[in-house]
């Protein structure tokens, strides 16, 4: 697992093929918000899975396998468990390095349970 913490104001596109690098999954799954022609070309190029489903806009929608995007559900859920840490929800922390690994520590926590 990767955990990255970005700026409020970045997108989180901007920070999934560096995170990408330092591990190698079968798939990729994401939400709409990941359908970008670079990241989908980048992933296939490594042999990655890319399970994000098209953008409506998209002139020529990909296929999306549905059943394994329906997996997703446990990185929600996750996020749903973190977020009942009050520290982590009000980020008391004012530095990065401090804030990530209090969610590195949460997240522990929570694989442990």
């Amino acid at each position: 697992m990767e955990i990255d913490i970005t700026p409020g104001q970045d997108a989180d596109i901007n920070r999934a093929e560096p995170m990408l690098k330092n591990i190698d999954p079968d798939a990729f799954l994401a939400d709409r918000a990941y359908d970008a022609d670079r990241l989908i070309d980048r992933l296939t190029e490594r042999g990655i899975t890319p399970v994000i489903p098209p953008k409506r806009n998209r002139t020529m929608p990909r296929e999306t396998d549905f059943a394994l995007y329906r997996e997703r559900n446990l990185v929600e859920r996750f996020f749903n468990k973190l977020k009942q840490f009050r520290a982590i929800v009000t980020r008391y922390d004012k530095l990065k390095s401090i804030f990530l690994a209090s969610v590195q520590f949460a997240s522990v926590i929570i694989l442990l349970n």
